[in-house]
């Protein structure tokens, strides 16, 4: 090049501008930097399985998908970016919406551990910026994740189920690099807030390269489940027990989302019909078919959620209606060959995935039970009898053996008749077996609970009730003997919605809600589900629900207003429900326990 050619070159790149760094954008990045740092620590690369996860408890609990450690065996073997391997063992599985729930041991006994913060995945915008860490193809020896960064590209995303599993639903799309490997990590927003678990992707067939299509299953999906996950349960989603449809297109129409098919659930026992247009469920709004099965699949299979749905009068106009709906079961028993896992899938872990230690001789091992229908009944008799302990530690009835008496006054029926009511609970003697009576408003009603050729219409008593006797006897079993005093089933059984009775029904019953943690019982052919509250006042008893047939509904009894009574903290208000309809409200005005 001649010297006078170097010259101008000189002398034109002297005269170009010379722009100061945006300071906006410095603080940005330092910020994100910042956020890197401080969400990392929390992120878990799962070598038994070949994938990733995040802890979300500093006592070791973490997520990462069902495909990554399904199959693998109850104890894992999984990495933290301080360099260290941990034992661990699987806790709760989710076979369907394709989460499992592990947990980390630590090195020291007591030791606590990173965790995520989980943030509000109905907050996440298109256009936000996401970031995801993992370990893709198993590159980091020393489990410090990889980062990579992007844009939220969709929300309400719907990925179909494969043979009945991994079924995304209401998903975030980013477009964020996941690869194999990555699946099971986190997605957070830049403000490090745990959004999602990554766990699909669109790839090149030939060669599994990224397309910046990635799906990951939102956490307030995982919310809704980690309650049955940390009960050691092997989760189902819930279905409805109808088919829906969109209606025909017309032109100037709105779409509209019509039941189609029904089948026999509690939603035809509530009053669903042929027909009904359903607008909102669980308090968001449906309009189109896909809308509701985004909706549908972020629910447990026995949820109560309320629905709301407009029907066409006789005679013209239409009717608007809010329903309260037991969630059926979803999953299916699929014979044959297992479904392959979803896309990004796992790399083969280098060498024994296990550093040399069998399974059977993991430290994690000490922490599983094997039995039929529980991911691990280890988990499951450790919250079963943490809430019992909670519920004696509150109203221990242990050593009243003797009779019970609840005497109250009464509002009977659903126009809250006025009367009286006497229920007693008499202890079996020699000769004379345990018995549930109830004097209401001075009709006699008497039940021997264990009786074996008793009429199936005296477990109904009284009539209209749905069984209440039936259901005070295993209220009198649970209060008294605690687990033991069911010779069926006696398990926890997560955490579902619960709906008080309120003088008037709420515009969005779903705002309504409690949480209540549930105990399973099963005794003499009846199954009970028991409704717990938990808080600052305690555990307390809040609902029971006894059923006698699967095909009929059940007799609800809630219990509200405690007060001390002879040193025990005692129910004052007893509800009874049966099909949605009030069978009576007790005032009670004494409790006797002998």
């Amino acid at each position: 090049m001649a010297a006078g050619t170097r010259s101008l070159l000189v002398l034109l790149a002297a005269a170009l501008p010379i722009h100061a760094a945006d300071p906006a954008v410095d603080s940005e990045d330092r910020e994100r930097v910042k956020t890197v740092a401080r969400i990392s620590p929390a992120v878990v690369a799962v070598v038994t399985g070949g994938g990733s996860g995040v802890l979300i408890s500093e006592d070791g609990y973490a997520l990462t998908n069902y495909h990554v450690v399904g199959g693998q065996g109850p104890a894992l073997r999984c990495g933290l970016p301080d360099g260290n391997l941990y034992d661990a063992v699987v806790v709760g599985l989710d076979r369907i919406g394709d989460v499992a729930l592990i947990k980390l041991l630590p090195r020291e006994a007591g030791a606590k551990f990173p965790h995520a913060v989980m943030g509000d995945s109905d907050t996440v915008k298109v256009g936000d910026w996401s970031l995801a860490l993992g370990n893709p193809f198993l590159l980091a020896t020393d489990f410090t994740p990889t980062v990579t960064f992007g844009l939220v590209s969709g929300i309400h995303r719907y990925q179909y189920p494969e043979r009945g599993m991994f079924e995304y639903t209401d998903c975030i799309q980013s477009d964020t690099s996941i690869n194999p490997g990555n699946s099971g990590g986190p997605l957070f927003n830049t403000r490090g807030e745990l959004i999602g678990i990554n766990g699909r992707g669109s790839f090149d067939k030939r060669g599994r390269v990224n397309s910046g299509v990635g799906y990951a299953i939102s956490i307030n999906q995982i919310k809704n489940f980690l309650g049955h996950l940390r009960a050691g349960l092997q989760v189902d989603h819930a279905s409805l027990g109808a088919v829906v449809s969109s209606s025909p297109e017309e032109e100037g129409s709105r779409p509209r989302v019509l039941v189609s098919g029904l089948i026999s659930s509690d939603a035809e026992r509530r009053g669903l019909q042929l027909g009904d247009e359903l607008t909102r469920f669980a308090g968001r709004p449906v309009g189109t078919v896909n809308q509701f099965k985004n909706v549908l699949g972020l629910y447990p299979k026995g949820w109560r959620v309320p629905m709301t749905v407009r029907r066409e009068r006789e005679g013209g106009g239409t009717e608007t209606r809010q329903m309260l709906v037991r969630l059926m079961g979803y999953e299916r028993q699929v014979q044959g060959e297992a479904p392959k896992p979803p896309a990004p899938g796992r790399p083969k872990p280098p060498g024994n995935p296990d550093g040399g230690k069998p399974a059977a001789d993991s430290p994690a091992m000490k922490l599983f039970e094997a039995r039929p229908g529980f991911a691990n009944w280890h988990f499951n008799k450790l919250a079963r009898d943490r809430l019992l302990a909670g519920l004696t530690a509150k109203t221990d009835l242990s050593s009243t053996t003797g009779d019970w008496v609840v005497r109250a006054n009464a509002k009977l029926g659903e126009k809250g008749r006025e009367g009286t009511a006497v229920i007693r609970w008499a202890a079996g003697t020699e000769g004379m077996p345990d018995r549930v009576m109830a004097l209401i408003d001075g009709v006699d009603f008497t039940l021997e609970p264990l009786k074996t050729d008793l009429p199936a219409a005296s477990l109904r008593d009284p009539p209209g009730s749905g069984g209440m006797l039936t259901a005070l006897y295993h209220f009198r079993q649970l209060m008294l003997k605690g687990k033991s005093g069911f010779v069926g089933e006696s398990s926890h059984g997560g955490v579902e919605p619960y709906y008080p009775p309120l003088e008037k029904e709420p515009d969005d019953l779903f705002k309504a809600r409690l949480d209540a943690e549930i105990i399973r019982a099963s005794l003499g052919g009846v199954d009970t589900r028991f409704q717990f509250t938990t808080g600052q006042g305690g555990t307390r008893l809040a609902g029971m629900e006894s059923v006698l047939d699967k095909e009929e509904d059940p007799c609800e009894i809630h219990f509200d207003d405690y007060r001390e009574a002879g040193g025990k903290s005692l129910p004052f208000k007893i509800s009874v429900f049966h099909g949605g309809r009030p069978y009576c409200r007790l005032e009670v005005q004494s409790w006797d326990l002998k």
